[in-house]
């Protein structure tokens, strides 16, 4: 291959290998360093280090770099225990007390850039971790396809293309759940259930999602499949289920199109039961395959607990759970309240809702399917005036309409779980127009990654 040249017969820009000073973290764990006074972008490399980098990417107002060589290191550079190009351990190169430092500065970061009214007052508190940063994933989520000499892979997409990389190993994943992903593989290959071509659009098995129960330490498998009927598929479940116990539900997602999407509208029961029971503190939850719960087990139960905190219940109030998926914060706070009102607009979410709420022997619950502004209109009208909200919205931040609401109707307390810095950011520039920010609190629920949850304690102004 040619190398590009200008019209001195010099190397361009995108072939040079530079000498780079790294200053800080961006959002997505990247190094941040200046080259002829263009910010440049280089995974990989951490503050205070000196590194050589290739730019591989030329934009008017920033460049993106490939780490080359490390020439001066960090001292909070340790080795990383995988060694993937994947995505889910951008930050395992970053020992963990830096990991929590950098997650409390993500928030930071997006504060100083939205600049909600008083930001510099707000209190931002050290983030919580984990004693063990690894094996916490209660979800394993793996693209299958098709290797040499017959064998099937499954693993994860190279950042931003779709070459599968095989993981054996993955130290974010629990030993049970990796051990039952291979075990699949080889049962595929055994009985020549073909896995998707991408490119041709054929073979039949897509994706592999196993849940597991931290509580029970059961399993729950789904096979995302390009067609209706999986060959052999019954012979694969008796060897399944003869060399892996664990599985106590497995399912299959019919998803016929070529969509970034993983998830099809049709899933149907294969074998045992339709859900997986997980407990956390002193709740059961009922989840079916789709239903909304936080990957990291173990750590949830510190979120709800300050999630708790943060709220300060009393027995005479009512508490609004919006986007509640299957029902997991608003169950485990009803004890402590008078009532408990959860929406969500997936119909399944809440039937497990409604079914954990019954298993808990709860009486003062309702859920119903909808948009969280319109519900919240409609009980606020029918005479059921929250005293208390919680939100957890999706990485896109609070619906427009859910804001415009909240500020309508102005609950006396409202505690906002937030797994985006920025779009909680954005997010408080609106709501500080009614409440104030008592503290935000960082938890770590996404060890090895730059992703950070907080949990946000507001409280209403005086009118």
């Amino acid at each position: 291959m040619k190398k590009k040249q200008d019209g001195q017969g010099k190397q361009t820009l995108l072939e040079r290998v530079t000498l780079v000073s790294i200053k800080r973290l961006g959002i997505n764990g990247e190094g941040i360093g200046y080259y002829k006074r263009k910010i440049i972008f280089i995974p990989g490399a951490l503050p205070h280090e000196d590194v050589l980098a290739r730019v591989t990417l030329e934009k008017a107002k920033y460049l993106q770099g490939e780490l080359v060589f490390v020439k001066k290191a960090s001292k909070d550079r340790v080795k990383p225990v995988d060694q993937y190009d994947v995505g889910g351990i951008e930050l395992e190169h970053l020992a963990y007390p830096a990991q929590l430092k950098f997650k409390r500065d993500v928030i930071k970061q997006a504060l100083k850039k939205y600049q909600p009214r008083g930001y510099q007052k707000f209190e931002l508190k050290p983030t919580l971790g984990m004693e063990k940063p690894y094996h916490y994933r209660n979800k394993l989520q793996f693209q299958v396809r098709a290797g040499k000499n017959g064998r099937v892979m499954a693993g994860l997409y190279r950042p931003r293309s779709h070459e599968l990389v095989d993981l054996p190993t993955f130290s974010t994943q629990t030993d049970l759940s990796l051990a039952t992903v291979r075990l699949i593989c080889k049962l595929l290959e055994r009985w020549q259930i073909l896995p998707y071509d991408e490119k041709h659009d054929s073979g039949c098995i897509k994706t592999v999602i196993i849940r597991e129960s931290f509580a029970n330490h059961q399993l729950q498998v789904v096979f995302v499949s390009r067609t209706k009927n999986i060959p052999q598929i019954n012979n694969l479940l008796t060897d399944l289920l003869k060399k892996q116990p664990a599985v106590v539900s497995v399912l299959q997602n019919i998803h016929p199109h070529q969509t970034s999407l993983i998830w099809g509208n049709e899933t149907k029961l294969l074998y045992g039961k339709a859900q997986l029971v997980e407990q956390v503190g002193h709740v059961q939850y009922h989840l079916s395959a789709r239903a909304f719960f936080q990957l990291n087990t173990l750590q949830t139960k510190k979120l709800y607990d300050q999630v708790q905190q943060a709220l300060g219940l009393e027995d005479n109030e009512i508490l609004v759970d919006a986007y509640c998926g299957a029902g997991t914060i608003g169950i485990y706070l009803a004890q402590g309240a008078q009532a408990v009102y959860g929406m969500d607009v997936i119909p399944e979410a809440i039937a497990d809702a409604r079914k954990n709420a019954q298993a808990a022997g709860l009486t003062n619950t309702h859920y119903e399917v909808g948009q969280a502004e319109k519900l919240l209109a409609k009980w606020t009208a029918a005479g059921i005036v929250p005293d208390a909200l919680v939100v957890d919205p999706p990485r896109t931040g609070l619906d427009d309409q859910l804001t415009s609401t909240i500020l309508k109707y102005r609950p006396q307390k409202l505690t906002y779980v937030s797994c985006n810095s920025s779009t909680l950011a954005a997010d408080l520039t609106q709501l500080v127009a009614a409440y104030t920010v008592d503290y935000i609190q960082p938890l770590d629920m996404f060890p090895q990654t730059a992703r950070v949850e907080a949990v946000v304690k507001l409280s209403l102004k005086n009118s």
